[in-house]
């Protein structure tokens, strides 16, 4: 199959329970099912990172393949980057199902799922199986929602996958976890922080929920700490009143279009407030080369999908790249990194 195909066949997987539709979406891609892109790359999406240079800025968010079982097959769709995970040191169910609900009318999902996943042992196996030659590859790490000690199981965390990915996560910011999202305060962060020993750039990944004085505090904990950036941002809790979906009241974390002006304005702003110390990742909402192209301009080094490319299926990655590499040239810009906070 090609992704044109795959994604011609998305539809019929909305007739599935969306929990379902994702298990069997991964399981399809494990297999090799999915295809490849053929369609190469344009020059001027290249750009530097993770200590690499990547073929383009387009990436794969953290929550979609949790376990790692798929690194390869997504990397052949053309990704730039894919981050895999969320990963817990002991293996957990998650939340009771269901726990997944899809807004169409909105492209966008609310998920509670609470970081269900196979645990550390199966995400390192699976990592070492990963073709890093293929693509640049990201491990997302958090905590187990009982027993957990932050500032002992992020660093152990890390240490445990840093020998397998050019980059690694600290999730401090899904809503599904209790208590998770106070692990963004000053104190809290900086003890993490500073218990983590890596030769692996380190990102932080915030709630778009949080205060400008929150946001104000993380930069600086993060820039005085030699942290590589930040990823904005995670799923919202607030729920804007242009919702329409019939799931739109549902505890959980909303993503998708609705999350999008959100997440670029506190984009914007953490760009102005690290002041090129933090390299910066933009998602959320981003369904159009011309989204792409404005979490750029609001100080994205690179951009990740995930509620997208659940709708649009693996099309959506070329169709990406093809548009953003002619908005550049439109625009003027000679690379991606020409356009970097261009529009702040």
């Amino acid at each position: 199959m090609t992704p044109a195909v795959v994604s011609a066949l998305v539809p019929l997987m909305r007739l599935l329970d969306p929990e379902t539709a994702h298990h069997l979406a991964v399981q399809a891609l494990r297999l090799g099912l999915a295809g490849c892109d053929r369609s190469g790359d344009d020059e001027c999406l290249k750009v530097n990172a993770f200590g690499r240079s990547l073929r383009n800025p387009i990436g794969l968010a953290a929550g979609f393949d949790k376990n790692a079982v798929a690194v390869n097959a997504l990397g052949r769709l053309g990704f730039g980057f894919v981050e895999a995970g969320t990963v817990t040191p002991r293996p957990q169910a998650g939340n009771p199902r269901p726990r997944l609900f899809r807004l169409k009318e909105d492209r966008g999902v609310i998920n509670r799922m609470g970081f269900n996943n196979a645990g550390l042992e199966v995400f390192l196996d699976n990592l070492r199986r990963a073709d890093r030659a293929l693509v640049a590859l990201g491990a997302n790490v958090g905590i187990n929602k009982e027993g957990a000690d932050p500032e002992r199981d992020y660093p152990a965390l890390v240490s445990a996958v840093s020998p397998y990915v050019d980059y690694i996560t600290i999730n401090i910011s899904s809503p599904n976890t209790p208590n998770l999202r106070d692990l963004q305060s000053e104190a809290r962060l900086i003890g993490i922080l500073d218990a983590i020993a890596t030769d692996k750039p380190v990102f932080v990944k915030i709630a778009p929920d949080l205060s400008e004085d929150g946001l104000a505090s993380v930069v600086e904990v993060c820039a005085a700490r030699k942290v590589a950036g930040l990823i904005i941002s995670n799923t919202t809790i607030t729920r804007p009143a242009s919702l329409r979906g019939a799931h739109k009241a549902e505890t959980g974390g909303l993503s998708g279009k609705p999350l999008f002006e959100m997440s670029t304005k506190m984009l914007r702003q953490a760009y102005k407030l690290s002041a090129g110390r933090l390299m910066l990742i933009g998602v959320g909402g981003v369904t159009s080369p011309e989204d792409a192209l404005a979490k750029i301009l609001a100080g994205a080094t690179l951009v990740q999908v995930y509620t997208a490319f659940v709708y649009d299926g693996p099309v959506l990655v070329s169709r990406l790249k093809t548009g953003l590499a002619a908005l550049l040239k439109a625009r003027g810009f000679a690379t991606v990194s020409d356009a970097i906070g261009a529009g702040v």
